[in-house]
């Protein structure tokens, strides 16, 4: 999707996008379009529904092509993320309408306008995001006619600086919807791996351990969890060093469970096709680590993913096994299932001893227990630092990302405690999302720490203003904002 700026004009050619402010009231291009085209606008409006409530849309044809009315709501209550959903408006509102190209002019007045601006071709963007490369016999008519969208405004030079910015960040958030949504039998441990190489190119540095590095460092938990796949288990670690090399890096880990069955203890059939992306936590730091890198951050970033299968076969990982990590730590195996929390447990001791970073983060689609509390539009946190925790908190906010911190404490941890280990993997019934960032806080040695259960927000099961249906690289855009309010140079 091609994304331009310049002055105002009117276009000769494709739809032309004008606002309207709530109760109808037309901008300053728009009143002067109406005038010329004798009432036909504010006629429409008058015949209409339409009040200009912000992302409402009314489509008039005129003598010099197709006008899209755009409400705003307020304008003087615009922020970042209504002019996002703006952008997603206009997309949805044109993608098959048969027009090629688009132009949307913003006359809204204020110092924030291209900052607001950045924002509406960031949204369309996003929104315009598809994964059908698997669909060989895609009808004419399900296919975008539209292509482009010129954003229109006196500061366009400003406005097109800024997006630069905004727009490697959406990079990111493409690359994790596409790792996210590819089948299984594309993208497994090997294959994760091979496309986090392909971010050398931007500058990232990577290695890749294969399971002979990983059993000399005694990474018995993550192994453990792949040993029942034919596809080899892998970690990857991505380093970009923007920042000074004296300045302590902050690092990221994510869960890369490739597909996930559940192992001996295993799923039920119905609804397994969604464990493709149990590796969206990794899925999502791959992406954070290509915006990081695209929008040359001035930060020193650390990142790690454990990409494992979790298969059922005769050399399974069983419950009962103790299994020992990289910690020292030994593992009573409860449930197979409860495999992602066994690959973190290796990662962020890795991380954290190796590193020494300011904090760590890691995410992870990790309990349905999650999804029972917060269901599939807010994403619950643990941190075992108070500062750290309000960070993050504000830059969910900044970007519309809803999260909520959930509660620790020794009650919970205690639940983790096994009879014949040091501890085991799954707890009782109760409170499973908050006993499995228990057994993590175990292995981050009291380094500054969060745990995101995303499991409820990967993947989105309808569309949203800037995020279609499908894998939805929810906290790209959170992570990034936490590094650049935060940490950046």
């Amino acid at each position: 999707m091609r994304i331009a700026f310049a002055k105002p004009a009117r276009p000769n050619k494709g739809a032309f996008v004008v606002t309207v402010a709530e109760g109808g009231k037309l901008a300053p291009t728009a009143a002067a379009l109406d005038k010329d085209l004798a009432g036909l606008l504010s006629g429409a409006i008058a015949r209409s529904k339409f009040s200009g409530k912000p992302g409402q849309t009314l489509t008039v044809f005129s003598a010099e092509g197709r006008v899209v009315l755009l409400g705003v709501g307020d304008p003087d209550k615009l922020d970042a993320n209504g002019a996002a959903a703006l952008g997603g408006s206009i997309y949805v509102d044109l993608a098959h309408s048969g027009e090629k190209e688009a132009a949307v002019v913003l006359d809204l007045g204020g110092d924030t306008l291209p900052d607001l601006a950045a924002h509406v071709a960031m949204g369309f963007g996003l929104r315009s995001y598809r994964f059908d490369q698997y669909k060989t016999k895609l009808k004419k008519d399900d296919k975008p006619s539209l292509s482009k969208l010129t954003v229109m405004l006196d500061a366009h030079a400003k406005a097109k600086k800024l997006h630069e910015i905004e727009a490697a960040v959406a990079e990111g958030v493409a690359f994790t919807r596409d790792l996210v949504s590819e089948p299984p039998n594309v993208l497994f441990p090997e294959e994760f791996a091979n496309r986090v190489k392909g971010l050398s190119k931007l500058g990232v540095e990577v290695e890749i351990l294969g399971e002979k590095e990983m059993a000399k460092l005694g990474m018995g938990a993550l192994l453990g969890v792949g040993q029942g796949s034919r596809r080899e288990s892998k970690m990857a670690i991505m380093r970009w060093n923007g920042g000074k090399k004296s300045d302590q890096p902050i690092a990221f880990v994510g869960k890369g469970v490739c597909f996930d069955t559940g192992g001996i203890s295993i799923k039920p059939a119905g609804g397994m096709e969604d464990m493709k992306f149990d590796m969206g936590g990794a899925g999502v730091v791959a992406g954070l680590m290509h915006g990081l890198a695209a929008r040359r951050a001035k930060v020193n970033v650390v990142a790690c993913l454990g990409l494992v299968e979790n298969m059922p076969d005769g050399n399974a990982q069983r419950p009962s096994d103790v299994v020992t990590s990289m910690s020292g730590q030994t593992i009573e195996i409860i449930n197979t299932d409860a495999e992602g929390r066994l690959v973190l447990a290796d990662a962020l001791w890795y991380i954290q001893d190796k590193y020494k970073p300011k904090f760590m983060l890691d995410l992870a689609t990790l309990t349905g227990a999650m999804m029972v509390s917060l269901g599939e539009e807010t994403c619950g946190y643990f941190s075992n630092d108070d500062e750290l925790s309000d960070k993050l908190k504000a830059a969910g906010d900044a970007v519309a990302e809803p999260i909520w911190r959930m509660p620790l404490g020794d009650a919970y941890n205690k639940m983790m405690d096994s009879d014949i280990a040091d501890m085991k993997n799954a707890g009782a019934r109760w409170g499973g999302a908050i006993t499995a960032a228990c057994f993590l806080e175990r292995f981050v040695n009291k380094v500054p720490w969060v745990h995101m259960d995303i499991a409820g927000v990967a993947w989105s099961r309808k569309d949203r203003p800037i995020t279609p249906k499908g894998a939805s690289g929810f906290m790209v855009r959170t992570l990034d904002r936490l590094v650049r309010d935060n940490y950046e140079g």
